[in-house]
């Protein structure tokens, strides 16, 4: 296990790293640590630390506990190469923290439940836990019963000792008992993703980190095992699809098809309906307040007339903001940046906020400083048209993620995206749509690809096709629930598996296993026997194999990409299996009464002589051979 500390800075416009291919075609692999019991502690930052560095590898092969674990309560023991924790008693939620407090990372072990006083105990990955154990602490929880509504949730214990569930999902299939599950939680800051079996089950932006949170596991009402525990960090931009994960929700101005747009009753209905952002505009009163209007007159959207950078803050908030909308909506009022802040700092969610129109420094510095007040700086990312506004905001707040609004396609869009510092392209989704091929070299340089303002699931699924990472649109649920269908559909990877002979079996010399492979989503299947060309179906003549272990190798290959598999079988030798090589080996008669007697005599050596004599005579050469190197191995027994 290998613990390095904390680097002095992270490169915001890196990728998203995981166990799941992306598209960045840059991808910084995760480097491997060897040895796997060594502690090591650095003194100092490593050049090599930073995104995609391994700060945690743990197989438990040392027999003890990793140094630098701290079982805090329950009982853990590594045996077998596996790390045990036992809960007693389904009120007792036992840890072990690890690791160090990492902004931006990947946590990934291999679980399984060996006892369970119940199908809704659980296990669980710890997000944020203090190194003592103490509360509040976050958790990814899997239950045994994994099927159940409630099978996956993101929940924090509170410093009441209370639960707070903020998402929950149903697995695929049952952990069950005495079964591996591969599971994951990758996290940016206050957004994580729960991953189970290498596909994505549920996500969160609730999430409230702490300053020096580290890693755990937890265990309730069970005895489970962990297996290869990697903590990998990762880039501040999370914002890049990994491949098989569904869209980023943004809600554009809101939940603006069933509210009144950009006011928090809008804001609101799209966190309810699971929106992962809230998209609003930004523009200044009169006495340089920054107010959450789209148009540049109040005409459209309140009762009220005028010039919104003409009027005082007094008279804005006098306006009626949500009567136009509908008669529910009489009374709501026009938010300033700051009530929509605090709105969302102490409801959660995220804001996607553009800049709109024209700025100078100042104002934009105005928006910078009400976001550094409201405590928001980790939960809000810029956006505009304007090229200077994005220029400003980086002069001010480097930290602060940006994205450039465009309606038309820039000719070298990644290029600017480096000049502009941006950690997103955010074109209209139709141009977009007509030039798909500049989304490589934006994921290829870290780039995320925002598309606004899409409103059907015809154009989501096209935007899907060619890799867009988030879409701005008006219908926020509706895309929150085809997101959930899309992570039910079938995969289309192709599959492949060898169930004859199966990896492991122990053949002997009178068996005939026919070569069997199963594969799924595939137009062509490859299989070499020992690295020579065979094929499925295939019937193997064990009378013609060296003693010892043999390979089977199998490629299916289709449309989404290859899968191979490999199962390794064990040639064994013994008296009977000895008996039938002779009897079918094709031998002069004579032959083969000589060598029957001499194997009923157990005389292996004077077998071993006799056929490496009549080899290419009385028994033909191939077989020959075979039969000479079964017998020295019997005389050695």
């Amino acid at each position: 296990m290998t613990v390095q500390p904390a680097p002095s800075s992270l490169d915001r416009t890196g990728s998203r790293f995981g166990a799941l291919r992306t598209r960045v075609a840059a991808t910084v692999a995760a480097l491997a640590v060897a040895g796997g019991v060594a502690v090591t502690v650095a003194t100092s930052s490593p050049a090599t630390a930073g995104p995609g560095s391994v700060v945690v590898s743990e197989s438990f092969s040392s027999g003890s506990l990793p140094a630098g674990w701290n079982a805090v309560d329950g009982t853990w023991k590594v045996e077998n190469g596996r790390l045990y924790g036992t809960s007693a008693s389904s009120s007792d939620n036992n840890k072990i923290t690890f690791g160090r407090h990492l902004n931006d990372f990947r946590l990934e072990a291999t679980m399984r439940f060996e006892t369970v006083s119940s199908a809704t105990r659980w296990a669980s990955l710890g997000i944020d836990v203090p190194a003592d154990g103490a509360t509040p602490w976050w958790i990814a929880t899997m239950r045994s019963g994994t099927t159940a509504a409630n099978g996956l949730e993101f929940a924090q214990r509170t410093t009441g000792n209370a639960w707070v569930v903020t998402n929950t999902a149903s697995a695929p299939y049952a952990a069950g008992t005495g079964r591996d599950v591969r599971v994951a939680v990758e996290v940016h800051g206050n957004q994580a993703r729960w991953i189970f079996d290498g596909r994505e089950a549920m996500r969160t932006n609730s999430l409230q980190r702490s300053t020096d949170g580290v890693q755990g596991l937890f265990v309730n009402g069970a005895t489970v095992s962990y297996d290869d525990v990697t903590v990998t960090e990762l880039a501040a931009n999370g914002y890049l699809r990994p491949e098989g994960s569904p869209f980023t929700v943004i809600a554009h101005r809101g939940a603006s098809a069933a509210a009144p747009e950009n006011t928090l009753v809008a804001q609101e209905i799209a966190r309810r309906g699971g929106a992962d952002w809230i998209e609003n505009d930004v523009q200044p009163s009169k006495d340089g307040i920054p107010f959450i209007l789209h148009d540049t007159t109040v005409d459209r959207t309140t009762d009220g007339t005028g010039t919104i950078r003409e009027l005082t803050a007094a008279q804005i908030k006098a306006l009626d903001a949500g009567s136009w909308f509908g008669p529910q909506y009489v009374g709501e009022r026009v938010p300033t940046l700051a009530e929509q802040l605090a709105d969302l700092r102490t409801r959660g969610g995220n804001l996607l906020l553009e800049i709109k129109g024209k700025h100078t420094r100042d104002e934009v510095a105005t928006i910078v400083q009400v976001i550094r007040d409201e405590q928001m700086m980790g939960r809000v990312f810029v956006q505009s048209f304007e090229v200077d506004a994005l220029r400003y905001t980086y002069e001010i707040a480097p930290e602060l993620p940006l994205g450039l609004l465009r309606s038309t396609l820039d000719a070298d869009p990644a290029a600017l995206a480096r000049e502009l510092h941006l950690t997103a392209y955010n074109p209209d989704g139709n141009a977009l749509l007509a030039k798909p091929e500049v989304v490589a070299p934006l994921h290829a340089a870290g780039v995320a690809v925002m598309a606004w303002t899409m409103d059907s699931a015809g154009l989501w699924q096209r935007l899907e096709r060619i890799g867009a990472d988030a879409i701005i649109t008006n219908r926020a649920a509706e895309l929150v629930g085809w997101n959930s269908a899309f992570l039910q559909r079938a995969s289309t990877d192709p599959t492949v598996q060898i169930t004859s002979p199966a990896d492991g079996a122990r053949l002997d010399r009178a068996q005939s296993p026919v070569i069997a492979v199963a594969a799924t989503n595939a137009d062509t299947v490859t299989v070499t026997l020992d690295g020579k060309k065979s094929a499925a179906g295939r019937k193997l003549d064990l009378t013609r194999l060296t003693a010892g272990r043999h390979t089977i190798s199998t490629q299916a290959t289709g449309p989404e990409g290859t899968a191979t598999a490999t199962s390794t079988f064990t040639v064994t030798v013994s008296q009977a299996g000895l008996g039938y090589l002779i009897l079918t080996s094709g031998a002069d008669p004579a032959a083969v009464t000589a060598m029957t007697t001499k194997l009923v005599r157990a005389q292996y050596a004077e077998l071993a002589t006799y056929a490496d004599r009549q080899a290419g005579k009385l028994v033909p050469a191939e077989v020959a051979a075979v039969i000479a190197g079964d017998a020295r191995t019997l005389a050695l027994k």
